[in-house]
């Protein structure tokens, strides 16, 4: 890395590089400076009760907006990415698990989602792209990982300039990168740790692409804090002590709980140390991620770049951690996975700011190419509207998730045992109001009202009027089905006679 401090960025630094000319995009009546840079560090299973360990990212906060209501359309990681990359609902890239004929990499790549990716809008935008770490599960694995024989591991998709991307770099030591289609092998050294090596890659890219003078995007898609929840080895003593946060939903079952989830036994001593220990390493684990956003930010500031690139900070998917009596996992409904952050901090956004509109991982892809002044043609919305605090009167008031209950590969790093969960196939419609689930197995459904019942612990389903649950159906449907922007962002204005 980059002998530097970790100093925060100054938001109010002035470039002094010549920008190519292009009509600049808006955030709401503001022009934008031409081509701005974009930074987007995505990490790996990081939930909501992760930031607060993390100084930088929370100075970001400070320094930009929140998003206080964005989720993911599947709490799974392939899924989740592959819809991050091409703006796609799962229903419409069919990629439903990470590995296997309805997932993974081999999914995409052979049904040509590469060519539709917000890299490819990007690169022919006039930007120069790059991705370090993490691309898709499968990509550069064994066939029994889930990897494609066919493909081989020097692979490189359209759209990207540099590419520095592994398959399994969840150990964060002893792992290979393509390096722009040559392989090179990191060993066990402390300066072979994976989120560091991102890292000073991403500074050397920043600091190559500010001396060349071109607009650039720089995706920093670390395995972090995904299991098996490997900190730096400077970080392991840190957190001494330190136990999993006890909301009003740990150790607790909802009331009428599905049958995946019923009558499972309060949790045992020893799991809950299991739980404790999970976290502390988790936590331990985003430091290096903390540290990752203060090196790029450092350099944006350094190469007077820094009031002209949008930084954006967010997970593929949360992590339930004994909440529900469940062991750490993901793919359920429940807020503590499919909530994420999003932060953003960059041109015209107000320090400090938030705002209550929803917003879904499908509307990045969209996002990214309004900055650069693209266009895509896919599911989502932009939220570049939205980078000045405000929800517009006419803004969705739904977003849709859907998940895939197949039983996964053990080989799958998101492989889950029973006493993490693993929900039967589902579609769920969230709003600032409820949560709504739909089972496709044995005629199972969970209503929620996240007005008196924020933790999720209360399902209502059979105490709604028959009127009121045909309405629901009906409008998760509708979602389930769209195709298209205009049509998916119609579907996700439901009707206000909704319960409750």
């Amino acid at each position: 890395m980059a002998a530097r401090t970790l100093a925060a960025a100054d938001p109010g630094t002035t470039t002094g590089r010549q920008r190519p000319t292009a009509s600049p995009p808006s955030v709401g009546r503001d022009p934008l400076p031409p081509r701005p840079d974009i930074v987007f560090v995505l990490t790996d299973d990081l939930s909501m009760d992760l930031l607060p360990y993390m100084p930088e990212v929370q100075r970001l906060q400070r320094q930009g907006l929140t998003f206080n209501d964005y989720f993911v359309a599947d709490s799974l990681c392939c899924p989740s990415r592959a819809s991050i990359l091409t703006g796609n609902f799962p229903h419409d890239t069919h990629v439903f698990n990470n590995t296997g004929r309805r997932g993974g990499f081999n999914t995409f790549h052979r049904r040509g989602e590469e060519r539709h990716t917000f890299a490819v809008a990007l690169q022919a935008a006039g930007y120069d792209t790059a991705l370090m770490g993490k691309y898709l599960n499968g990509y550069m694995q064994s066939v029994r990982k889930g990897g494609d024989p066919d493909v081989p591991d020097t692979y490189v998709p359209p759209g990207w300039s540099e590419w520095d991307v592994g398959g399994w770099g969840y150990p964060e030591f002893d792992y290979s990168l393509n390096e722009d289609g040559t392989l090179d092998h990191y060993g066990d050294r402390p300066q072979d740790y994976l989120t560091d090596v991102l890292a000073r890659k991403g500074v050397d890219f920043v600091d190559s692409a500010a001396a060349s003078g071109r607009p650039f995007f720089l995706e920093l898609s670390t395995f972090a804090p995904h299991a098996p929840y490997v900190p730096a080895p400077r970080d392991r003593e840190l957190f001494p002590g330190l136990t999993a946060p006890r909301p009003p939903n740990f150790d607790r079952l909802p009331i009428n709980a599905p049958l995946w989830l019923r009558d499972r036994p309060p949790l045992t001593r020893e799991e809950i140390a299991e739980i404790n220990e999970a976290f502390r390493l988790r936590v331990q684990d985003v430091q290096a991620i903390d540290g990752l956003v203060a090196a790029i930010r450092e350099a944006l500031t350094a190469d007077g770049i820094a009031s002209d690139t949008y930084i954006v900070f967010s997970s593929d998917n949360g992590l339930h951690t004994g909440e529900y009596r469940l062991m750490p996992g993901k793919l359920t409904a429940f807020d503590t996975d499919i909530h994420v952050p999003l932060i953003v901090s960059g041109p015209r956004v107000p320090a400090g700011a938030s705002t209550d509109a929803m917003a879904e991982n499908i509307d990045l892809a969209k996002t990214f190419a309004a900055i650069a002044g693209a266009r895509m043609r896919n599911d989502g919305h932009s939220l570049l509207r939205l980078f000045g605090g405000a929800r517009p009167s006419d803004w969705r008031n739904a977003i849709l998730v859907e998940h895939d209950g197949r039983a996964l590969n053990p080989d799958d790093p998101d492989f889950q045992q029973p006493a993490s969960g693993n929900p039967n196939s589902y579609e769920a419609m969230r709003t600032h109001r409820f949560l709504y689930v739909e089972y496709r197995q044995g005629d199972e459904h969970e209503f929620y009202d996240l007005r008196t019942d924020p933790y999720e612990l209360d399902n209502i389903y059979d105490r709604l009027p028959a009127r009121d649950r045909a309405a629901l159906h009906a409008e998760l449907a509708g979602i389930e089905h769209c195709h298209t922007g205009r049509a998916c962002w119609r579907a996700m204005h439901v009707s206000a006679h909704l319960p409750p």
